[in-house]
């Protein structure tokens, strides 16, 4: 099989959260623990940084990266989901994982993954850390992929464990509860081990606490340890948080075996983008009329963005606008302005939801717009709309994201 025919094959083959939702999602690590053995246990031959959360944890995985990055230090990046093409889940010094290797772990494996009924996310998890281990880092960030107590990446013993926030999404596996879910993310926390908690939240502060009391980690809630502010070239403003949360994970790390400059980190910080290729984070696609997208896809992550367009000068507000269809939109409806133009759309993905029954949810609640028979089709429209002094959004989920960056 060639490149394509093989991710092909994976994403055909194998239970993948994000084409088909709860029906991918494994409720124990036992394939993983089985995968990493028959691997020989690469995950403990390099040292890692453990990065869960509702909201900002690609952005938060990124930055830690670019820093590392900056410091001089062989680094390697696992995060999902990808925008354009599988490999960006794979990364060293942001380079994507080769095509070759991509071949040949599946083509080594493959009698392997049938006889155990593998999903997509254990395989490519045991694939990263494989790459990782072959290559060398001197460390690796892992993002959860959904969860933590059960996500499949859970299998490792980091230097430190992160957790950004909690939100409310995913309920399906997590649980409909800040506290629920917080246990659920709590699940990364490991013995002895610091972990470095990016909000403090009325809801879930009891149980980090009492959680990482229970394992004996030092636990740091950033926000309330750093002060000082840091400058990122990720725009959104949400990302003060996240720079928080890596400047208190970077300050750990200079505590043990690391040495990170300031200079290092302000580098790291201004220069994410370039340093690891993260697209799609309030990132600015022209300017005239200005075209902003973002991958924000819940309640708390659309919280931000809405704030953020209001303090935009345009004259016109125009919305491009999709879901998946166990997104739940009853939360994020209330947050939306309703004075936009919206072109609902539907992502090229079996759970994109489809765009006229999108749109008919969304005029029932009082607002306007029109369906398109795509993101293109719908980001097409709302460029012949638009005036040079208008603004064009384009968001909803990260799969509508993908298909404009």
């Amino acid at each position: 099989m060639n490149y394509q025919d093989t991710v092909n094959w994976m994403f055909k083959q194998l239970p993948m959260y994000q084409n088909q939702g709860k029906i991918a999602y494994k409720e124990d690590l036992s394939n993983t623990l089985l995968l990493v053995k028959h691997l020989k246990n690469p995950q403990n031959k390099f040292k890692s940084i453990h990065v869960a959360g509702t909201n900002g944890k690609g952005s938060t995985s990124h930055m830690l990266a670019s820093v590392l990055q900056e410091a001089g230090y062989n680094v390697g990046l696992y995060t999902s989901p990808h925008l354009k093409d599988f490999r960006e889940r794979i990364k060293i010094n942001g380079k994507a994982v080769s095509k070759q290797f991509v071949i040949g772990f599946i083509k080594r494996n493959l009698s392997f993954f049938k006889t155990n009924n593998l999903s997509f996310f254990e395989m490519t998890v045991g694939m990263a850390f494989d790459y990782f281990a072959k290559q060398e880092v001197d460390i690796a960030i892992i993002e959860v992929g959904l969860g933590g107590r059960l996500d499949s990446t859970n299998i490792i013993n980091p230097e430190i464990s992160v957790i950004t926030n909690i939100g409310i999404d995913h309920t399906q596996f997590l649980g409909t509860t800040y506290n629920a879910i917080a246990i659920e993310k709590a699940g990364i926390i490991k013995p002895n081990i610091p972990v470095v908690i990016g909000e403090t939240q009325e809801d879930t502060t009891a149980v980090f606490t009492n959680i990482s009391k229970q394992n004996k980690s030092n636990i740091y809630f950033a926000d309330q340890c750093i002060k000082k502010s840091y400058a990122s070239d990720l725009l959104g403003s949400y990302q003060k948080h996240n720079i928080k949360t890596v400047v208190q994970t970077i300050k750990i790390l200079n505590e043990q075996v690391f040495n990170i400059s300031e200079e290092q980190l302000k580098n790291g910080l201004l220069n994410v983008a370039k340093n690891t290729n993260l697209k799609g984070r309030w990132q600015i696609l022209q300017l005239t009329p200005k075209i902003i997208c973002d991958t924000a896809h819940n309640k708390e992550g659309l919280r931000y963005i809405v704030k953020q367009l209001e303090a935009e000068t345009y004259n016109k507000l125009h919305i491009v606008f999709g879901v998946v269809n166990d997104k739940a939109i009853d939360a994020i409806t209330p947050l939306l302005p309703k004075k936009a133009m919206y072109y609902f759309c539907r992502p090229n993905i079996p759970r994109g939801l489809d765009a006229k029954q999108l749109q008919s949810y969304f005029i029932a609640k009082g607002f306007r717009g029109s369906a398109y028979e795509s993101v293109n089709a719908a980001l097409k429209a709302a460029k012949v709309n638009a005036t040079t002094q208008d603004l064009i959004y384009v968001g909803g989920s990260t799969f509508v994201v993908a298909e404009i960056v």
